[in-house]
């Protein structure tokens, strides 16, 4: 009788270990891809600066060609 006990013991154990062991090894898949996520994060962000610079150029450039463009028109109404 006490043989049979030891035996569901050892195999609760076992299935104890086998969790614990998947457990594991779906943190490790997590911690991956937390990992990942964090690095697109990180570039999703560098391209969301470049782009804020990119369209700050932008409407810049968009400024200095409305006031040569006034400029010729006021060029043209002189004549």
């Amino acid at each position: 009788m006490s043989f049979e006990v030891f035996e569901k013991l050892e195999a609760k154990v076992q299935q104890a270990i086998d969790t614990i062991t998947l457990l594991q090894m779906e943190i490790e898949e997590l911690k991956e891809q937390n990992n990942n996520l964090k690095n697109e994060v990180q570039q999703a962000s560098g391209n969301s600066e470049a782009l804020v610079r990119e369209n700050q150029h932008l409407k810049e450039e968009q400024v200095q060609w409305q006031e040569r463009l006034r400029a010729l028109l006021g060029k043209m109404e002189e004549v």
